[in-house]
This record gives structure tokens, C-alpha cells and sequence, in this order.
């Protein structure tokens, strides 16, 4: 690969561009407003203020919040769905689970509403045989009537047809012949597993943002070659995978929560050139927190997250869990006199009182400008109003001080982000002990320090961008395609040949799929997988395979392991179940050099304060303030340190030290406060 590689990341607040230069390592970087409603805008207009000429590109890859926020705020394609005749309301019944696990409040919209959800006869058994033949004239009125109700898009789904497809193959050509574009999912294609919900939300989820993502990333295709770019757009998955353009409506759902993704696939990139291999990453932005775990070099994808209460997507994505704490979440005093932060959030605008657009209630970026980790005087008078909001609102009913009002809020908000940590540390059963802390996003290396020591992680890793970390993980992630299939039986009871059909034939489909892309790859290899369970239970354990030709006896053995080590129990008399059988094949790129994401002509031979000023640290302390661009790589500084930058702040507390590794990434040791 010659020519350029850029990374675009459109989040709701700004689009973020890394342009690397693989010969030399050369890097330019651009952040601009998220133009709404047409993101495409701000990515053209992100490439204009980088001064970029994009036939000089050779690859773009594209992390996009369309179908996230589609379905997070619900504003999707008017969809249908023809279900088995009975099971219409699958879709809302659920797991019979509630919105707040007490008191009987909170609400559900479903994907699809009950009017435009259709029954035909027809009825597998678990084992793929009819009981109830296809009634393929009700087909085709369930299809006209949803034509005439406006839907553009259709789902088919029918009970077990992960067993057996016919019915939904035999509907869907039906469909084809009367439906006025391609917008049909079948629900037995996008996900062969077992669960109807799961499998139906998921095939809902894809068919009403497919019509919403095709014409936008159209949009963009245009716009990118009207100015200048002859190759393939690239779009990245949430599965930290990436896929054509022109290929990715298909199973548009995948790229749900591709922005998280590609974070943390920036994150697997700098720990492996920075040597640490198992990290916590930690991604705070104005809105909310996502972290994520790696272990062992390797980001988690799971197939059984919940973006949302009722909204199981199973499709392979990157396992991030999230919490309603970020820069811009709200601070108050509840009826009964508890300090709250969040999760409702002041946005980007109006935004925090210290923006000056209008803001009027105190948030978490409030209570850091006040602490003196943010510079007051690039604040202006909102600086005072934000002191006053804080007076008002907070510490007056408190019966605390401005700063003891400021520093309780971070406090809460911390307190907040470490159990998001604990969440996919410790309940999966690692010691946090046993990683670093990957700090991004704006407001992330503010926090990190006081999480690291809340948490006992002894070391925070910042990377060279922290605020542009996820465009920096389109640039070097790869190629990547999951697959699922389910056969729930019980182990000693399988075939394994057919164990050993299926897992090949994943492989090959895979191979094949990556073998298509026109990208230069360093190697492709294969991962194999099992999702387990004892006979009667209900949660999943998923254990690593050898490769395609696995003997039961290794099978049993270690999801024996697996279960004894998540839940120190052992049960020898309960039969093992066999749910799923999974393949991931990766097209690994080469890998990159990232160590100019800082230039390195801007360091200066030692370290240089550009200011000192007084940050508060349970009282004020005077701090040096330093520029990170200006640093040396040789750098050993004492906290309290400030390091400020184009796209975060980093605080360093009393007692940590802080080094720099050769690609410009902050390493700080975490000492006792």
C-alpha cells in the first residue's frame, strides 16, 4: 500500500479524521462539527480541513453513528414483519423483563409496531420438520397489505427456521415478486441461532436501518469520487471489522456501535506497540462513558449484547458496556438531598454552563473547570457562571464549598465509571490488577488517574489522540467476518462430523468473503469457538476451539475449565449442551507505524511548563501546565501535572509519575495519593 489511509469517525458532536501515511509514518488530523442531518457533509468537509486531495487516497475507512442513533432514537424506516401465525407479538413480549428492575415504571417502543406485524400459517418443530405447511397465498397478502400500510421494508421470520430455512427461502422469493426494492431480511440469514426474540429483534433491527444507511453511505460514495476518490470506501462493523460500502447494507445491523468499536480497536493497535497486552479501555465522551477489556491482545466480541433495554442485537460486536456518565452530564440535588450525576446530559448544546450557549445546569466539565483542571480563562465570563450555577444549585444545598461541591460531583461521576469498569473486569473474573487503563475521548485522561486508583490499576496508558482514538481504530483495524450456527444438543449426543462440516464451512465462506476485498493483507487466519451450557441452564459460556477438527473429549474438557473458572463449580453430573458453533475469520492488515500521531519537531529537549496555576487536589495546589506536542520523549515528570492538548486534557495526581514511550503514548504509574 503506497498511497494514503484514512480513518473518519462521526460521533454526534464532531467528525474526527486521522490521515496516516504508510511509507512514512506522516500524519494529519482534522476535527470538525457533525453536520445533521447529513453526516456525509461534515466527512467531506473534515478531508477539506485536513487540506487533503483525495485521489491521493488509497483507503478511507468510515466508523459511522447512523443506524446507532437510528435505533437508539427510534427513528427508523417504516418496516413490516410476517411471523408464524401466533407469534406477532414475540417482538414485545420479550423475556418478560421490565424497564427498572422495581416499581412498575418505564416504557418500550418496539422496532416494529403490532399494526405491521403480520401472521401466515405456517410451522416448524425445533428439529426443522413442518408441522404446518407455508400458506403462500396468505404470504402474499401479508405482502400487499404491508405495501399498502407504506412499509419499505419487510422481515420474514418464522419459528425455527434456523433448523430449517425452507419456509423463509419459499416467503421471501413470494415477497421478491411483489416487493419494489431489495429491502427484504429473512430473519434465518442475518442469524442462525435458536431464540426467536433475540433473532427477530435482531433481523427488525437490520431491516429498518438498511434503507437509512444505504443512501447514506450512497451520499458519501458520491461525494467522496465527485472530489476525487477512485477506490473502495470501507465501513467499519461493530464486530471491529470492516466491510465495503457498497456490500454493507446488506446486514446493516452489524454496523451497530461501530464508533465504540474502533475505539477499541485503536486501543488493541497502541497496547500492542506499547507492550501492554491486557487493558481496561476507557472512552469518556460529553454524553457517556463506554469501556471495554482486553485480554491477551485481543478485543471481546460477543454475540449477546443488549444495546438497550429490550433491543438484544446477536450479531457479533465488540462487547462495550456503557454508562450514562460523560463531560456534559448533569449535576442536582435530588428531593431527598443525594447529590445525582447523570445520566441525563446537557448535550453540546446548550451544554454545560462554562460553554456560554445558554446552559444553565452544572455539569461534570463544570466541576473540572472549577477544580482548575480546565483552564478558566479560555472560559471567560462563563467561567464565573458556571461558579455561581455550581453555588446555586449544589453546594449552598450541600453546605459545601464551591470546591467541595465541584470535587464531590467527580467524585459521584468516578464512582459511576469505576462500576462500568468492574462490570467487564471483575464480574468476568479478572483483576484489574492484572491491566493497565486505556484513557480516551475528550474527557477520559481528566478522570483516568482517580479511576486507576479507585480500581488499584497500577498503571493509565494515553494515547497520542485520545480525542480522535476512534478515527486513529479505522485506520488500523482489519478485516473481519463472524459466523454463527446453532445446533443445541446435547454434546455427548452430537455428531461431530457434523461439528467438523460446519466449522469448515464457516471458515471457507470466510476466507472466501476476504479473499473478495482488493486489500493488501499480512496474513489471514481463522478463530473457532463454542457457545456452552449445562442441560437446563440458561446462560452461555463461550470456550475457545483448537481449530475445525475438535474431538468432544477437548470440547468437554474445556468448557469444564471455562465453567469452573467463571463460577468456581464443578458439575460432573449434568450433561454439557452444545448451543452454538462459531467462526471468525480475520484478514490482518500490516501493521502501521503510529508514532508521528505527535510531531515529533514540536518536542522540545526537556520538558518546559507553559504555565503553572492552581488545581484543586482536596485543596489547592500549585501545578505546572504543559503542552503535550512540546514534550520530550525522555520525560519523567511528578504529579500534579496538567498536560493539555488539541483534544483532551490529561491530569496526572500527587504522588503518580509519568513517562512517554516512543510513539508519544503517557504512561503514568499509579502511586498512593
Amino acid at each position: 500500500m503506497t498511497g494514503l489511509v484514512a480513518g473518519v469517525d462521526v460521533g454526534g458532536t464532531f467528525t474526527d479524521l486521522v490521515i496516516l501515511d504508510p511509507a512514512t509514518g506522516a500524519v494529519r488530523l482534522a476535527k470538525v462539527p457533525t453536520s445533521l442531518p447529513d453526516q456525509s457533509g461534515g466527512v467531506l468537509a473534515a478531508f477539506t480541513e485536513a487540506g487533503a486531495d483525495l485521489a491521493d487516497m488509497d483507503l478511507i475507512v468510515h466508523g459511522t453513528t447512523t443506524t446507532t442513533n437510528a435505533v437508539l432514537e427510534r427513528k427508523l424506516c417504516r418496516t413490516g414483519l410476517i411471523t408464524t401465525q401466533g407469534f406477532r407479538d414475540v417482538l414485545e413480549l420479550g423475556r418478560r423483563t421490565r424497564p427498572q428492575a422495581y416499581g412498575m415504571t418505564g416504557t418500550f417502543v418496539p422496532v416494529i409496531p403490532r399494526d405491521l406485524r403480520l401472521e401466515v400459517p405456517e410451522r416448524m418443530d425445533a428439529r426443522g420438520r413442518v408441522i404446518t405447511a407455508l400458506d403462500e397465498v396468505a404470504v402474499a397478502d401479508a405482502v400487499r397489505r404491508l405495501l399498502d400500510q407504506g412499509c419499505e421494508s419487510l422481515v420474514i421470520h418464522f419459528l425455527h427456521a434456523y433448523a430449517n430455512p425452507v419456509h423463509e427461502l419459499r416467503a421471501a422469493e413470494i415477497a421478491a415478486g411483489l416487493w419494489p426494492n431489495g429491502y427484504i431480511t429473512t430473519g434465518h440469514s442475518l442469524l442462525s441461532e435458536s431464540r426467536e426474540f433475540e433473532r427477530g429483534v435482531t433481523a427488525a433491527v437490520n431491516a429498518s436501518v438498511q434503507p437509512l444507511l444505504e443512501r447514506y453511505v450512497a451520499r458519501l460514495a458520491h461525494g467522496l469520487k465527485a472530489k476525487g476518490y477512485g477506490r473502495d470506501l470501507l465501513v467499519m462493523n461493530g464486530n471491529g471489522g470492516m466491510v465495503a460500502a457498497d456490500k454493507v447494507a446488506r446486514e446493516a445491523v452489524k454496523t451497530v456501535m461501530s464508533g465504540p468499536a474502533s475505539g477499541v480497536m485503536a486501543a488493541v493497535a497502541t497496547g500492542r506497540r506499547a507492550g501492554m497486552a491486557n487493558l481496561l479501555t476507557y472512552d469518556m465522551g460529553g454524553t457517556s462513558t463506554d469501556v471495554a477489556m482486553i485480554k491477551a491482545g485481543v478485543a471481546p466480541v460477543s454475540n449477546e449484547i443488549e444495546v438497550e433495554y429490550a433491543m438484544p442485537i446477536h450479531v457479533p460486536m465488540v462487547d462495550v458496556r456503557t454508562v450514562g456518565a460523560g463531560g456534559g452530564s448533569i449535576a442536582r440535588v435530588d428531593a431527598g438531598g443525594m447529590l445525582r450525576v447523570g445520566p441525563e446530559s446537557a448535550g453540546s448544546y446548550p451544554g454545560p454552563v462554562c460553554y456560554g450557549r445558554g446552559g444553565e445546569r452544572v455539569t461534570i466539565s463544570d466541576a473540572n473547570l472549577l477544580l482548575g483542571r480546565l483552564p478558566a480563562h479560555r472560559f471567560g465570563q462563563a467561567a464565573e457562571a458556571a461558579r455561581a450555577a455550581m453555588e446555586a444549585q449544589i453546594a449552598r444545598p450541600l453546605g459545601l464549598s464551591v470546591e467541595q461541591a465541584a470535587e464531590a460531583v467527580v467524585r459521584i461521576a468516578n464512582t459511576h465509571m469505576a462500576g462500568a469498569i468492574r462490570m467487564v473486569s471483575i464480574s468476568m473474573g479478572a483483576d484489574p490488577r492484572d491491566f493497565a487503563l486505556f484513557a480516551f475521548g475528550g474527557a477520559g485522561p481528566l478522570h483516568a488517574v482517580a479511576l486507576a486508583r479507585e480500581l488499584a490499576v497500577p498503571r493509565v496508558l494515553v494515547p497520542a489522540r485520545p480525542g480522535l482514538t476512534n478515527a486513529l481504530g479505522c485506520v488500523v483495524a482489519d478485516l473481519r467476518h463472524d459466523f454463527v450456527r446453532t445446533l443445541n444438543r446435547p454434546l455427548d449426543a452430537v455428531d461431530m462430523a457434523e461439528v467438523h462440516a460446519v466449522l469448515a464451512g464457516q471458515e471457507a465462506e470466510g476466507r472466501r468473503l476476504i479473499g473478495a476485498e482488493k486489500l493488501a493483507l499480512a496474513q489471514v487466519r481463522a478463530e473457532f469457538s463454542a457457545d456452552m451450557q449445562f442441560v437446563g441452564q440458561t446462560h452461555l459460556l463461550r470456550i475457545a476451539l483448537p481449530g475445525p477438527e475438535v474431538s468432544r473429549e477437548v470440547m468437554q474438557a474445556a468448557f469444564e475449565a471455562a465453567y469452573w473458572a467463571r463460577f468456581k463449580v464443578d458439575l460432573p453430573d449434568i450433561r454439557a449442551n452444545l448451543v452454538n458453533l462459531n467462526c471468525s475469520v480475520i484478514g490482518e492488515r500490516p501493521e502501521l507505524d503510529l508514532s508521528r500521531l505527535i510531531e515529533p519537531g514540536g518536542r522540545l529537549p526537556v520538558a518546559q511548563p507553559a504555565e503553572t496555576r492552581n488545581v484543586w487536589f482536596g485543596g489547592w495546589v500549585d501545578t505546572p501546565v504543559y503542552w503535550r506536542d512540546h514534550l520530550p520523549l525522555a520525560l519523567n515528570l511528578t504529579g500534579p501535572v496538567i498536560i493539555e492538548q488539541m483534544d483532551t486534557t490529561v491530569v496526572v495526581e500527587p504522588g503518580c509519575r509519568v513517562t512517554s514511550d516512543l510513539d508519544g503514548n503517557l504512561i503514568v504509574e499509579v502511586g498512593n495519593a
